[in-house]
Formats: structure tokens, sequence, C-alpha cells
């Protein structure tokens, strides 16, 4: 192997071309979009720099080794900067709860809700580490290519009761149930269900308790600023505007990538950082497998969409931290109604990011720059015109956010703007709009994921939220190191 593509520049996309480049394959980066970053795409408007997401950066040290591979330090590209609290939970009767790794403020603030949970937090604790050493470091970064990979994994899935949800797995150990949000809240950020996503999931607390929570100074926009800087110097390439129209096909055998404008390269192998159902069914539409696969994909489960507002106000607020969730007087009503029911509810549970408070230049001085965000269900469950829905959505999260943190805020509004299912399918190609791709549901997780390498064209690799181990930027990080993984191994 000496050439290779990678098509799409979000994380997974760019950490697997920053392996391969490491490793002397000559890699180009194919990104149809005019910036790099996949979801993580960014706009700079007014002043105001806004990112697309994802916020919350976990598992630094999975970031780190890409610059390490070769020898640099992530700290000459990249600033990370701790957040803390990680997260400030906030529900409609004014309670708040800070989530932290400070072992003795997180003590103090279950004993708010409820000192009879301590100990029952311990429990969980041990829990979190156990499904962490099992699920994450290893078998993160692990390909799962047949059923015999998903067998050796079955004792410890077994152990720790993978089939059941993360909620009813808190729920055996705490009995507040505004506790039990706090810890199961989570798989919402990879797009899951608390309800349904398997337990294994639960090492999130884990992995944030060890790593902690941090933001890229500038926005996650610098991150992925940083991997494209490193990937170049390194020797990469990355091509903007242009998307890939085509995998090249050859029997079972990818043998190059056409693009819109035309420009066509022979490669040796090709990886997938597209979603998982366009890459199939849209850029391989010469291989009849894929086409049989693409179908078989098209009947899983997805995850929901997002409604997304980002607003620049006036104003400073340093008594908003960096990262909220305010909840609505429902959980797991709302969460049905989203996942399982197909309903735009009345009420909604919002995720605020608000980076000026660590970082006053995303914005001009003595402004700020937030986006409030609420999960949505898809557009196969919800197929409704979100144009002229989304201006009345767009507003009731506005005024949510007035009446529980900033009352004038339609005054002290500079500029806004929404994402919307729609605008995940249109600028991304997400296959129903969904914002993580596949469900994290237990059986579509690890050999019942789309598989890091593809099982019948043995040069196609995928990387991403679609294939294992899944959304969140240490599941496609990890996914890249698992697909670097099989593509080395076909050069040696």
């Amino acid at each position: 192997m000496k050439k290779a593509a990678v098509i799409g520049s979000g994380f997974g996309g760019l950490a697997l071309a920053i392996r391969l480049q490491s490793a002397g394959i000559d890699t180009v980066v194919l990104e149809g979009r005019d910036k790099p970053g996949g979801r993580a795409y960014h706009w700079e408007r007014d002043g105001f720099v806004f990112d697309a997401g994802p916020t919350v950066i976990t598992a630094p040290e999975a970031l780190r080794e890409l610059w390490e591979l070769s020898g640099h330090d992530m700290a000459e590209d990249v600033t990370l900067a701790p957040v803390t609290p990680f997260y400030r939970l906030n529900w409609v009767d004014g309670t708040n709860f800070d989530y932290t790794n400070d072992d003795a403020v997180l003590r103090q603030e279950i004993a708010k809700l409820d000192p009879a949970d301590i100990e029952g937090y311990g429990k969980f604790l041990e829990y979190s580490k156990g499904v962490y050493e099992e699920g994450y470091v290893k078998l993160g970064a692990k390909a799962f290519l047949d059923f015999a990979s998903m067998l050796k994994a079955a004792p410890a899935l077994a152990k720790y009761q993978a089939w059941r949800s993360v909620y009813s797995i808190v729920a055996s150990y705490v009995k507040n149930e505004k506790l039990r949000q706090a810890l199961s809240f989570h798989t919402l950020l990879v797009g899951g269900n608390p309800m349904n996503t398997s337990a294994i999931y639960a090492l999130i607390h884990k992995l944030e308790r060890d790593g902690g929570v941090w933001f890229a100074m500038g926005g996650t926009n610098r991150l992925i600023a940083g991997m494209v800087r490193h990937f170049e110097r390194l020797g990469g390439e990355v091509r903007l505007g242009d998307p890939v129209t085509d995998i090249v096909t050859l029997g079972d055998r990818v043998t190059g990538v056409t693009t819109k404008s035309g420009w066509h390269a022979d490669v040796d192998a090709v990886a997938s950082n597209a979603d998982i159902v366009h890459s199939y069914r849209d850029l391989l539409t010469g291989s009849r497998s894929a086409q049989r696969t693409a179908e078989k994909l098209e009947r899983k489960t997805y995850s929901p969409s997002l409604f997304v507002v980002h607003f620049g106000i006036k104003g400073t607020w340093p008594g908003i931290p960096h990262h909220m969730i305010l909840f609505g007087p429902r959980y797991q009503g709302l969460l049905a109604d989203i996942y399982d029911h197909g309903v735009l509810s009345e009420d909604f549970s919002l995720y605020l990011h608000h980076p000026t408070v660590t970082d006053p230049s995303m914005a001009p001085e003595g402004h700020s720059t937030f986006y409030a965000l609420a999960p949505v269900p898809h557009m196969a469950k919800f197929p409704a015109d979100w144009n002229e829905i989304g201006p009345i959505l767009e507003k009731r999260i506005l005024d949510e956010v007035g009446r529980r943190l900033i009352p004038d805020i339609h005054e002290r509004i500079v500029t806004k703007f929404s994402y919307m299912p729609t605008d995940f399918a249109a600028d991304l190609n997400a296959h129903q709009g969904s914002a993580f791709s596949l469900a994290p549901l237990l059986t579509q997780s690890a050999y019942f994921r789309a598989h890091n390498r593809d099982d019948h064209i043995s040069n196609l690799y995928f990387v991403g939220a679609g294939t294992h181990p899944g959304a969140g930027i240490p599941g496609v990080v990890g996914s890249a190191k698992a697909t670097a993984e099989l593509m080395l191994e076909e050069r040696r």
C-alpha cells in the first residue's frame, strides 16, 4: 500500500489520515465542504465564532498520540484548557448540580440531592471502572470483523450485564431521580437513549473522571485546524470543496476515487469517513455487494437529529459555566417522544454551550457566544417541514434560555441562526438527518456495527461514527486507530 484516499475530514477521517501519513503512506483527504471538520465545522459571523460541535473534548491522550506517532507535541498546534465543572445540570425547580471529577465536590453535590446515595455512587463508580477497562481500554480501538471476535468479548459483556440499559444500571445504585439523570444523560452526547443504550456506555463516566473535560482554545475548529496542519506537515494533502461522487471498484477491489469536479486518483485503498449509508448507497453504485450492504444498513436504527440555535449576544456571563444541561419537566417521557414516537414535544431539554466564559476571543469584546441544542426526532420519524417549524422552535428555545438564565435575551441578540435535521442531511449527507449515525444499541455495536473493513471489498475501509466503536471524539478517534491497524497490516 503506497497511496490511500480518505473521504471526509471529520475527527475520524483526519485521525486516520495522520496515522497513515505517519506510517509513510501517501494520503489525500477529500472534503466536499469549504472547510474541514465534518460535524466539527464552524462559522464566523459578525465577529463571533460558532462551533458546530462536538464541543466536549475527552480522552485528550488519544488525540496527543496522533502527534507523538511522528515525534511531535500536540501543543505545537493546539492549546487545550480544562473545563470545570464539566457540566452544570439545572432542573426546572431551580436545582443545580455541578458535575466534576473533584471527588470531594462531587460528593457534596450528591449529598445536596440525597446523602443516602453517596454510598451507591461509589458502587456505580466501581462498575464504571470495570466497563471502562473492558469496553474502552481493551476493545475501543480493536476491529470486530468476524463473529468469533464478538464471542471473545462476550464473557466481559455478560459480566457487566451489557444487555441492560445505562439508566437501569444507574438506577440500581442510586435512588434520587435527579442523580439518576445526572449519571445517565451522557449517552445522549453520542446519540443514545439512556433507557435502551447498552450499560457498557457507563464507561463515559470513568473516561471523564480520569481524563477530564477539555476545550480547545479558539474553539473545536482550532483542534481540527491543528490536525490539518500536522497532517500537511507530514506531507499529506487536503482537498476542499470537491465532494467525492464515486468510489471506483473493479471486482472485489477499490481502484480509485472520482470527485464532482472530475478530479480522479488511482489509489491502493479508500477509507470513508462519510455517512455510512451515503458511502455504500451513493458512492459505490458500481458494486453489487455494496448495494446489498446499503439495503441492510437502511433497515437499522439511527440516532435522532438535533436542533441547534447559535446566538451571539451583548454582555458577558461569568455566572454561566462552559457547559450546562437544562433538564425539562420530563425525562423518560421526553426520551420516548424523541426516540420511539417521533414526536416534537412541547417541552424539551437543552445542552447550552458557552465557550466565551473560557475563551473571550470567540466574540467581540463585551459580547458572548452561545449555542443551545435540543435533541429532536430524525427525519424518518418526524418528516416535517423544518422551514416552517424551525423559526417556532428557535424562539421557544431562546425563550427558555431567557426564562432560566438571561431574562432580556431577545434584546441582547446581535446575530443568530439555527441548524436543523435538514441541514445535517444536506451538508453532511446524514442518513435520515441523524446527528450521530447508527444508534448505540447492543445489537448495533462491535461486530453488529458497520465493519472497519468491508467484508467483500478487501481494500475498502470505514472510520467515524457509523463504524466501531461509535460516535463521540474518543469513539471516532478510536475507530481511526482500529482502521489504521487493519490498513497497515495489509501493507505488511
